[in-house]
């Protein structure tokens, strides 16, 4: 399969773009950055030097992933996400002049496989964002997010648990047993923490 880079995107030659995968108009793809296969970068977009995607990735357009931000298979950014990278940014040091690259200490946003991130919400480095968890839009997510957790709000807080086809679960039959009304797929909640049972 073919990689398509549109004329007025910008894409470092260091950077390894896999098959099938899409860059599109004015995103930006810096340096040893690495995408997998069939991934979509929209317009606007920008992949910070060294980030890691996985392969079925969307970034939506206008979405910010600084580096060292690391993106697992299958994930959704929406558009004008941002995820953070820096715990005390500032433009200068403390004497005024102006601080370089290696003033200081990148830190990343993690997101494991299947997760989704709404529109503009942003992420506040370091945090990982769990397993087919769901950010809503607009939430500001300050702290690790749970495995198939739906979380909202400034700061975001778990207000529901999902599937992996995003919906939100039902109640099962039994104390802690969810399910999903879209696949059926059943899951067990233990001590705030959701796991797949077996098929």
């Amino acid at each position: 399969m073919a990689v398509r880079v549109v004329d007025s995107a910008d894409v470092a030659e260091s950077a390894s773009i896999g098959d099938g995968s899409s860059v599109w108009h004015l995103a930006q793809v810096r340096e040893d950055a690495v995408l997998g296969a069939n991934c979509i970068v929209g317009r606007g977009a920008y992949v910070g030097t060294g980030v890691r995607m996985g392969d079925n990735c969307k970034l939506q357009n206008y979405a910010l992933v600084y580096e060292p931000a690391v993106l697992e298979d299958g994930v959704f950014v929406g558009p004008a996400v941002v995820f953070t990278n820096d715990h005390y940014p500032r433009s200068v040091a403390p004497d005024g002049t102006l601080k370089r690259g290696d003033d200081w200490e990148a830190v990343g946003v993690t997101c494991r496989e299947g997760s989704s991130i709404g529109a503009r919400a942003v992420c506040i480095a370091p945090v990982t964002v769990g397993r087919w968890a769901m950010v809503a839009a607009g939430s500001v997510v300050t702290k690790d997010v749970p495995d198939f957790a739906l979380v909202a709000g400034v700061p975001a807080r778990r207000i529901r648990w999902v599937g992996r086809a995003g919906v939100p679960l039902e109640p099962g039959p039994t104390d802690g047993s969810w399910v999903c009304p879209s696949t059926g797929r059943t899951y067990t909640e233990t001590a705030e923490t959701l796991t797949e049972d077996p098929q």
